[in-house]
């Protein structure tokens, strides 16, 4: 048997840092710890506190995911204040490597792992060795895409998606788009689908049928959508499904993504049964000439509880044995 070979991973959002330690062998985590990143100044600070809270101070490979563009050595993440250089850092705590990738590469780069706990939403059938899409909700909007790469495992693509232009499709949606357009300017789907997103989703459509409410958390919209008890709510959430499948859609055809597309993030797997009801399938698939070919890709939902930081994991595995593959 292989001797384990453990360095630690972490997962960076806007609001909380994951952290855990993991045997490159078998991809398998233990001590996981969840952080507020509000709690700590730098991601060096809550990294070096993990590793002196868990005794893991002689683990010195790292693969960190973090929600924000990874260009160059410079990084600066899109939702929170932090900001870094990933050369200075890897000085700073001693490691031997540090593999740092955008969040949701990290996701795409967990779908050959975690796709025995997914959630198959509406027909389709994944075809062996193609193309694949992942889009997710929470603090912001991820989207990426793995390509497999037959002996030399994976390709993922990274990708800012949540910021494109987004398109609405009938006479709410466009109430919506102007809604927002006043408060951002520029409106992107991140705008719908998010957590913050769903709040404004929910002032846009109380504007929209001329009632006065008072504004709700994502948290809030979700649990009064599950309970059925406030029908604002409901149709909330059904606005956030039904452009999450245009937007899925999209994303399906841009790659032809036959290999599937994935629904991530930590909005949607707690609302599974209100996302099977709704017209997350019928949007996804209703893209005029290409319906057929949409029709033919399946869509899930990921209920693994950890993917970006499997992900990050397979990606650093995949970069130590093969070192002249990176981001």
């Amino acid at each position: 048997m292989a001797k384990a070979h453990y360095a630690i991973v972490a997962d960076i959002g806007g609001t909380n840092a994951r952290f855990s330690r993991v045997n490159l062998q078998d991809l398998s985590l233990d001590q996981v710890q969840v952080y507020r990143c509000a709690d700590f100044a730098t991601l060096a600070d809550a990294l070096q506190h993990y590793r002196l809270e868990q005794q893991l101070q002689t683990l010195t490979d790292v693969a960190i995911a973090i929600a924000c563009p990874v260009q160059g050595d410079q990084v600066q993440m899109t939702n929170f204040h932090w900001q870094f250089s990933i050369r200075a850092m890897q000085q700073q705590l001693e490691l031997s490597s540090l593999l740092v990738m955008n969040d949701f590469t990290a996701v795409a780069m967990s779908l050959p792992v975690v796709q025995a706990e997914c959630v198959q939403i509406g027909g389709g059938c994944a075809q062996p060795n193609q193309p694949m899409a992942v889009l997710g909700a929470g603090t912001g909007l991820g989207v990426g895409h793995l390509l497999p790469l037959a002996e030399q495992g994976y390709l993922p693509l990274p990708g800012e998606g949540g910021h494109v232009d987004w398109a609405p499709t009938n006479p709410q949606e466009w109430a919506i788009y102007q809604f927002l357009s006043a408060r951002y300017g520029h409106v992107s789907p991140e705008r719908l689908l998010s957590g913050p997103g769903l709040e404004d989703l929910y002032l846009a459509l109380a504007d929209y049928q001329q009632k006065s409410v008072q504004p709700l958390s994502a948290a809030a919209i979700s649990e009064q959508a599950m309970a059925a008890s406030n029908p604002l709510a409901s149709e909330t959430i059904a606005q956030f499904f039904a452009s999450l499948g245009s937007i899925a859609g999209n994303l399906a055809l841009t790659l032809s993504t036959t290999g599937g597309v994935f629904i991530g993030g930590g909005i949607v797997p707690k609302l599974l049964p209100l996302l099977e009801q709704s017209e997350f399938r019928s949007r996804f698939e209703q893209k005029g000439r290409f319906t057929a070919f949409n029709q033919a890709i399946p869509t899930y939902v990921i209920t693994a509880e950890q993917p970006g930081l499997t992900g990050a994991a397979l990606y650093l595995k995949q970069t130590i044995t093969q070192p002249t593959q990176g981001e």
